[in-house]
């Protein structure tokens, strides 16, 4: 018999509280004994389980994962509802050993276990009662939720080394835990934040769990649209400034220093008006960290890393944002990695480029090619003169084709319908002249002028498929101006007598014919508008062109013809047989020109209507 201090320095048994062995319990209760087996539900699901108490069972339950088949099912499930998480490092070193044993015997609990580190990749929910009102949100102050995520990324890791088919069972799972896009802004953060961390050390998941979160932000993205952020933006500054006119109006009197400092820093929140550009800007700020995390390693870039993730976010971008219309924000991460080496940039203008130019791909996804490959040719700051000038070439030279293959044919007239991609890649091309033209021209104006004469945009603007008839009236007004003022071609006539036709006549759904304006039969947008949610608006920032709004000055340089030398003949030779002898005004009335020669930025949607309206 021991000694009281040979007990005291003894190590516990490796038995339960309710005597026995756990194999001896899982035995009888096959044979129809299930007294002891209900009397260990009952203690695993006793809320005041101590530490101890766990870890001996966890030993026992890791001795006998053999036995813990298909029939304990339940028992099973009552294990994986341990609150592990919260308990000493003990206990979870101790469960993380019972998982692994349980999956490399048990495989059948493949899922379940899955299931259960899934569930805990977002904060725990905790109830508070106000005013006889529960009221449920996720726990954003607990202290040890990222301790708890690294130990879920741990389990998980576990498993995957004990069962290699890991990856397949549990993206389902991940896609069935995804919270909806409704659920807060810590929960969504939490739940893409772990998505992404899989990766790492899964990175067969990547590509499957990247369509995830990019399907789930363009949700987010089409459902909370440009004009309804803009209103919502507007809407909280108009009312902050009404809170502070009357809260000065009834406290007239200095503030101090510490005031005035936490009311600007309030001004400036980062924090979105509309609820759901608020949890996109979020997310789209942990995409950006993770790509640039993804592809540098100690602060220089690893281009094996961005090559990988490169093929993969293409991979996404052609199945999930190409064939989506006018999505804001989200396409902006193939601008955010093609800045980080000039090579993705043009890779992925290639890849753009054999969309738009092979025939088997569908009209839309052509088109859209075009205005991405236009986008990204203006707003990119970080591509070079000498990119857009080769971009520019192949676009153009590929018109001149299309416009030589049309002479032949029977379909050489304007129609959208026939022609979509011709009209988009011209639109590309004007919309990256209207932006880059004073880099084209810089340095050595002779070079560049030659450059832009060789393009020979008179024919691209003169053939019957009349593309200046089907771009959008803001691109083709600033287009024409530019064009006129370094005499490479003069567009006015062609927009007249565009204006002059009749407005195309559509069938009303209340029955009778109906005349509507279309001035955007393209339904052309611009993906890299600007980006306007506040947090991850600073990642695009340093990379993005901005437009600059055309002064009063500039309207006026720009009806000032260019003249290519000094000479007192003040005739403007390029404009004799164009234009009435009257400087040209036709072109030039502020209704055709100056109420459209606004950003090409503000396109997103139609012009303002006015523009066809004035000219009736």
């Amino acid at each position: 018999m021991l000694g009281g201090d040979e007990f005291i320095s003894s190590p516990p048994r490796k038995t339960v509280r309710f005597g026995g062995t756990l194999t001896d319990v899982l035995l009888k209760y096959q044979k129809g004994e299930t007294t002891d087996f209900e009397l260990l539900k009952h203690q695993l699901l006793d809320p005041e389980i101590k530490d101890a108490q766990i870890i001996n069972w966890l030993q026992e339950f890791r001795a006998s994962v053999a036995y813990l088949t298909k029939d304990f099912e339940q028992l099973v499930s009552i294990l994986l509802k341990l609150p592990w998480l919260s308990r000493s490092q003990d206990v979870v070193e101790e469960y993380l050993g019972f998982l692994g044993n349980l999956v490399s015997a048990q495989t059948v609990y493949l899922r379940s276990c899955l299931r259960m580190i899934a569930s805990h990749f977002i904060p725990p929910r905790v109830t508070i009662r106000e005013d006889d009102v529960y009221i449920s949100d996720s726990d954003d102050d607990e202290e040890s939720l990222s301790g708890n995520f690294n130990t879920c990324h741990r389990a998980l890791q576990t498993i995957a080394k004990y069962v290699p088919s890991t990856p397949q069972f549990l993206m389902p799972i991940l896609v069935e835990n995804f919270p909806f896009i409704n659920k807060s802004e810590r929960t969504l953060e939490c739940y893409v934040h772990n998505l992404l961390r899989i990766t790492v050390y899964l990175p067969t998941l990547r590509l499957e769990i990247l369509e995830l979160i990019v399907e789930k932000l363009l949700k987010m993205d089409v459902s909370a649209p440009r004009q309804d952020i803009e209103d919502a933006e507007e809407t909280a500054k108009n009312s902050d400034i009404k809170e502070k006119t009357t809260e000065e109006g009834l406290f007239d009197m200095e503030e101090d220093e510490e005031t005035k400092e936490n009311k600007d820093t309030f001004s400036r929140s980062d924090t979105m008006a509309h609820p759901l550009a608020e949890r996109l800007d979020i997310l789209m700020n942990i995409l950006f960290s993770y790509i640039k995390d993804i592809c540098h390693v100690d602060g220089k870039l690893d281009v094996n890393n961005t090559k990988d993730l490169y093929r993969d976010l293409v991979t996404v971008f052609d199945k999930l944002i190409l064939p989506t219309h006018a999505s804001c924000h989200v396409q902006y991460f193939m601008f955010h990695i093609c800045s980080f080496k000039l090579g993705f940039a043009e890779a992925f203008l290639d890849h753009l480029w054999k969309k738009l130019q092979n025939p088997n791909n569908p009209v839309v996804i052509r088109q859209t090619a075009g205005s991405y490959i236009g986008s990204l040719l203006a707003r990119a700051n970080f591509i070079p003169i000498v990119t857009v000038k080769a971009c520019m070439d192949l676009l153009v030279n590929w018109l001149h084709v299309y416009i030589d293959n049309q002479d032949v044919g029977t379909k050489a007239y304007c129609d959208v319908v026939l022609h979509g991609p011709f009209y988009s890649t011209c639109q590309a091309v004007f919309y990256a002249l209207i932006f880059r033209h004073k880099q084209l021209l810089d340095g050595n104006l002779r070079k560049g002028l030659a450059y832009l004469q060789n393009l020979n945009f008179e024919r691209i603007v003169m053939c019957q498929l009349n593309p200046l008839k089907i771009c959008l009236p803001s691109i083709v007004n600033l287009f024409a101006a530019i064009t006129r003022k370094y005499q490479l071609v003069f567009c006015y006539t062609i927009i007249e007598r565009n204006n002059r036709q009749f407005l195309p006549v559509i069938r009303s759904s209340s029955g009778g014919d109906s005349v509507q304006t279309c001035t955007n039969p393209l339904d052309s947008f611009f993906p890299f508008d600007p980006y306007i949610l506040k947090r991850s608006k600073k990642t695009i920032d340093p990379i993005y062109q901005i437009w600059e709004e055309l002064s009063t000055e500039d309207l006026q340089e720009l009806k000032k013809p260019f003249k290519k030398c000094t000479t007192e003949d003040e005739d403007d030779d390029f404009l004799k047989g164009e234009t009435p002898q009257n400087d040209g005004l036709v072109g030039i009335t502020p209704n055709s020109y100056d109420s459209n020669i606004l950003s090409p930025a503000s396109s997103v949607g139609s012009p303002p209507e006015t523009y066809v309206q004035r000219h009736l």
